[in-house]
């Protein structure tokens, strides 16, 4: 079952170690705008699924952090919240491990079971063959006739 929460209000995050995250929710539009990000975008295709899933959830962070509590400088002195600082946060294992696990876990399970289902092969389309060709596929054709 899928619950609907409509609040639209930043909840906080607490990933341990006297750290806790203040973030938005996680959207349709932030997802999408995640998977635009510049840094998504540039990652190779041959790129590890590890790689994938820390490139996308510093892109969902970057969009969705709007406070901290338990984070400082080498000095122990608090910081504000900046995109550098966000993704220097996720570079930590533990914290990168919580907030994928915390705050981004539902929604990429929601996403990988739509993934899974495989169309039913009964009915009318079962064992259909494919009439659609790729567009240089058909150029070639058009050019031949």
């Amino acid at each position: 079952m899928i619950r609907l929460d409509l609040s639209s209000e930043p909840n906080w995050l607490d990933l341990g170690h006297g750290l806790r995250l203040h973030v938005l929710p996680i959207t349709t539009a932030i997802m999408v705008a995640a998977r635009n990000d510049p840094a998504v975008e540039a990652l190779a295709d041959e790129a590890s699924r590890e790689e994938q899933a820390l490139v996308m959830a510093k892109a969902v962070a970057r969009r969705v952090v709007i406070g901290w509590e338990g984070v400082g400088d080498a000095d122990g002195k608090p910081v504000p919240v900046t995109p550098e600082g966000i993704d220097a946060l996720l570079d930590i294992w533990p914290v990168f491990e919580a907030f994928q696990t915390r705050c981004l876990a539902l929604h990429l399970m929601l996403d990988a079971e739509k993934n899974a289902s495989a169309p039913s092969q009964t009915g009318t389309s079962a064992g259909a063959t494919a009439t659609a060709r790729p567009a240089k596929a058909r150029a070639r054709t058009a050019r031949r006739g």
